[in-house]
């Protein structure tokens, strides 16, 4: 090979590699950012510097058979506490275990609270299913509960959350149910949640659904309580992290 020949091809190969080189940092350069995925976190912003948070109920609401601090409204507020360390949160609880809608309605009108809650929670309606009552009764009284439940809201329905009624069928206490009766309870409880999930819909309000962490009661028998029938603190648990978007967007709107 000529040497002027052999320096002409060494010249081509070294702009070809040069090239390459360049396009690959190009493309380094100007690579196309990975989107962020979506996530359902609320971002903190801040909030009053005092609010008022009423807790109406029955046995799922005073916790029955967990410690004071482990019932849900308690974590919830302990929870908001560590949110917003600059804010100071007060917890009014009227609930009692056996209550129906009736009584807690009967309650209501006694205790007479005052309409200055920044946030109200309400879970009503097992014992008007554990007790046989006409599904008529629901039908008539929740609607009037959480009418009642804005008005103590400042009559703001943004900040009334209701939850869903847990199902005891899958705790230890039906364990002698035959298996006829654990889908009729299950079966009724969902006609609860679903009258009052379409209720509070249609009332713009939110809905908090947990009666599927309660139906693992049986296969984690750490989500149900000593008495084998309520749920257990770490169950509340769950269902104050299910609740705490839609609280935090409460209190932050």
């Amino acid at each position: 090979m000529k040497p002027h020949f052999k320096q002409i091809v060494i010249v081509i190969l070294s702009i070809f590699l040069l090239s390459c080189s360049s396009e690959q940092s190009d493309s380094e350069n100007t690579a196309v950012p990975q989107p962020t995925p979506p996530t359902t976190e609320v971002p903190t912003t801040p909030i009053a510097s005092s609010i008022n948070y009423l807790a109406l109920g029955d046995s799922y609401t005073i916790g029955q058979s967990v410690c004071e601090t482990c019932r849900y409204p308690e974590q919830l507020k302990a929870k908001l506490k560590t949110i917003y360390p600059e804010t100071a949160f007060s917890l009014k609880i009227i609930a009692q275990t056996g209550w129906s809608t009736s009584d807690l309605i009967a309650a209501i009108n006694t205790q007479n609270p005052e309409s200055n809650y920044d946030l109200v929670t309400l879970l009503i309606g097992v014992n008007n299913q554990y007790q046989h009552q006409d599904f008529s009764v629901y039908e008539k009284e929740f609607p009037q509960l959480l009418n009642k439940a804005i008005a103590f809201a400042k009559g703001d329905k943004k900040n009334v959350i209701v939850l869903s009624i847990p199902d005891y069928a899958y705790t230890p206490f039906t364990k002698n149910y035959t298996d006829e009766n654990r889908m009729k309870i299950s079966s009724e409880i969902n006609q609860y949640n679903t009258f009052a999930e379409n209720y509070c819909i249609s009332k713009n309000v939110a809905f908090v659904s947990i009666t599927d962490i309660t139906k693992q009661g049986l296969s984690n028998p750490s989500l149900v309580a000593s008495d084998g029938l309520h749920p257990s603190e770490i169950a509340y648990k769950m269902f104050v992290e299910r609740m705490l978007p839609k609280v935090k967007m409460a209190l932050q709107d």
